[in-house]
């Protein structure tokens, strides 16, 4: 999935199936470089106090680097949240790693367990690494500014993981490539007229994809699934391929991906009235060994300040005290979503590796190479 561009060139360009995990890429007033010694640290369990500017001076002194393991499908997905970043706090040598969140929480637990670390922050859409990963002792607890008004449900407690953003999968569809007659829920998907017209990721793949399968299943039944798999449909790695496809007009329809509900661009992401759709919120944690602890405090701040997430890709926001655009309520207010579904079905690892087998009986077994490349062990470092 690409980076998360603006909202205003979503709404432009109707870019929306394109991104799927990872920081919300959004512009900021550009802070000042300063040698100023760094204000004192906030007290013990308490809310962040220190400004960026505060912060961006603190992590110059501390040696201006940060890592962060971000999960995606593309290796320049991530570039728009990069470009925006360094235009803030110039002088922070930021290196942004894409890959499968499944690849990332595997390596991060190598690098723990060989004493090689290289990240200082982890942002992926494996939910149930952060729950293990606090439970060992291995995140470091602390509360961003702007900590208190993200919605609960998108933060621990503790402060030990935060959500940076809230993403949506569903369906999408190119609106002169469909007509006037436009699919309006999943099960329009298995009319004739569509077929070989579909593309998708594999829900075998990426488990926000299965989650999504899994959603359709519980409501229209493995019937469903069989009619499906008779369409002809196109299955790629990358829950940016449905909507590459649909964007290059050789699909009309594509399944399994992220986009922006309120484009009035050439593709449309559905939001149904009723039918499931699938959301979640991004969570990003700071690891306890991490070198450059303070250039990582700098990213979540920003990340969660009201700039970045205004500007979210999709017109969503982790804060309860930003109101989405006319049209959209918040994410946490769509029942059919099944916000709270995702980081439950996460942790069934059983459920999950069984409905991935399943799905392989259906589809067939994943083929292609990872979309972000084949990174190894320590990327970044």
């Amino acid at each position: 999935m690409p980076s998360f561009p603006s909202r205003r060139r979503l709404l432009a360009t109707g870019a929306g199936a394109a991104l799927g995990l990872g920081a919300l890429g959004a512009t900021t007033t550009p802070a000042a470089a300063s040698t100023a010694p760094a204000a004192p640290r906030r007290a013990s369990g308490a809310e962040e106090t220190r400004s960026l500017d505060e912060l961006y001076r603190a992590a110059l002194a501390e040696g201006g680097k940060l890592v962060v393991y971000a999960g995606g499908d593309t290796p320049t997905q991530q570039d728009g949240t990069k470009a925006a970043f360094l235009k803030a706090f110039p002088g922070i040598d930021l290196r942004l790693i894409v890959d499968y969140s499944k690849y990332h929480d595997v390596r991060v637990d190598n690098q723990l367990a060989t004493g090689t670390l290289v990240p200082d922050v982890v942002q992926l859409q494996t939910l149930q690494d952060f729950v293990r990963w606090k439970f060992q002792g291995r995140l470091l607890h602390y509360r961003p500014a702007g900590f208190g008004k993200v919605y609960d449900a998108f933060k621990d407690p503790q402060g030990a993981w935060v959500a940076i953003g809230a993403i949506a999968f569903s369906f999408m569809y190119g609106t002169a490539a469909v007509g006037p007659d436009a699919p309006r829920t999943p099960l329009d998907l298995v009319d004739a007229r569509w077929k070989g017209k579909i593309a998708s990721s594999f829900p075998h793949d990426d488990d926000a994809v299965l989650f999504l399968y899994s959603l359709y299943v519980k409501h229209y039944g493995w019937d469903w699934v069989a009619k499906l798999a008779a369409q002809d449909v196109r299955f790629a790695r990358g829950s940016n391929s449905p909507g590459d496809a649909v964007r290059a007009g050789t699909h009309a329809i594509g399944v399994g991906g992220s986009g922006a509900p309120l484009s009035t661009g050439p593709v449309k992401f559905v939001v149904p009235d009723r039918a499931p759709f699938m959301s979640w919120g991004q969570r990003a944690a700071i690891l306890k060994a991490a070198r450059n602890t303070t250039a990582a405090q700098l990213y979540l701040n920003w990340q969660l300040s009201k700039t970045t997430q205004q500007n979210s890709f999709n017109g969503w926001s982790v804060r309860t005290d930003i109101t989405p655009p006319t049209g959209l309520k918040p994410v946490w207010e769509y029942a059919n979503g099944n916000l709270d579904g995702f980081p439950r079905f996460m942790s069934d690892r059983a459920e999950v590796e069984r409905l991935k087998q399943t799905f392989a009986l259906y589809f067939g077994e994943v083929k292609g190479d990872p979309t972000p490349g084949v990174l190894g062990l320590h990327p970044g470092a």
